[in-house]
């Protein structure tokens, strides 16, 4: 019984801490099913574990409410979360932010055609302006955000349409809206650089924001602190492989020359305004769901 007791009392000396510690849940908010989350996040998933030292299991949501939900339940533990989304699950679950994923050029702006008349945003008062979809932190709030500051109230002086990045490309060009607020780097890679029939002069940019607060990895009010710390000091220790694993499907490389870095809540006190510009100052739910 003795020799039991002190094989025992080595092995837990020897093995590490985290051994035998329970499997963590992870979301990603803007990715639905099981089978895509496994396909674009895994990566992100084993470079995590690897780093942090725990074990984590994919835990689909179906839509950002399912997430604050499973939150609130502590069934869920860590998400991958945009800036919009980060306020209200925030505000209705009190989960924090734990890192940032830093994106390169991530800022919103206004664009019309080149051969318009217009070159400022005041100038577009009452005219229509197609967004992206309701509640999109760069292809909603930031562009009207952007309005606001230079001048044009956006929910009274302009008709607002909501669609498909694409589909507002596309009325632009045909005249149907006179301006589009967008991702700038979303609009240019996927839009405006594959029109066959336009050269990029033909369009114009009339405003642009400043660089737009982090998506980020988000960890539940419930986790113990001692275990956000270490999957926190795990990511930046481990950087380089985490954003190869972030990286390694095509559908993140939004991503690409990204940084992780350390954040706080009122690094978002931004998007909280964007919420009170777009007029919902309560921030308590999700805008179009």
């Amino acid at each position: 019984m003795k020799h039991l007791r002190l094989v025992a009392l080595v092995l837990s000396l020897l093995l590490p801490s985290w051994v035998g510690a329970k499997t963590y849940n992870l979301a990603v908010t803007d990715v639905e099913g099981m089978e895509k989350l496994q396909l674009e996040w895994s990566g992100f998933k084993e470079a995590l574990e690897r780093a942090s030292g725990y074990e984590f299991k994919f835990f689909p949501v179906s839509n950002r409410t399912a997430a604050v939900e499973a939150l609130r339940a502590k069934r869920l533990d860590f998400v991958v979360s945009g800036p919009a989304e980060y306020v209200v699950i925030n505000k209705m679950t009190e989960a924090t932010p734990l890192i940032g994923l830093g994106r390169p050029d991530y800022f919103c702006a206004v664009v019309v055609m080149a051969e318009s008349p217009y070159l400022r945003v005041t100038e577009l008062k009452g005219k229509k302006v197609a967004f992206k979809d309701v509640g999109s932190t760069s292809g909603h709030l930031c562009p009207m955000q952007l309005m606001q500051d230079l001048g044009l109230d956006p929910v009274k002086d302009i008709t607002r349409i909501h669609t498909s990045r694409n589909v507002m490309h596309e009325a632009l060009k045909r005249g149907d809206v006179q301006a589009i607020g967008v991702n700038h780097n979303s609009w240019v890679d996927k839009a405006r650089n594959k029109d066959t029939r336009l050269e990029p002069g033909a369009f114009r940019i009339i405003a642009r924001s400043g660089d737009l607060p982090n998506d980020m990895l988000i960890v539940a009010a419930h986790v113990d602190p001692s275990v956000a710390k270490q999957v926190r000091k795990g990511i930046l220790d481990h950087s380089k492989e985490v954003i190869q694993g972030i990286l390694a499907h095509e559908e993140n490389l939004k991503y690409e020359g990204m940084k992780l870095r350390s954040i706080q809540d009122k690094d978002y006190n931004l998007v909280r305004a964007m919420y009170t510009t777009a007029g919902f100052p309560q921030y308590d739910r999700f805008i179009g769901e």
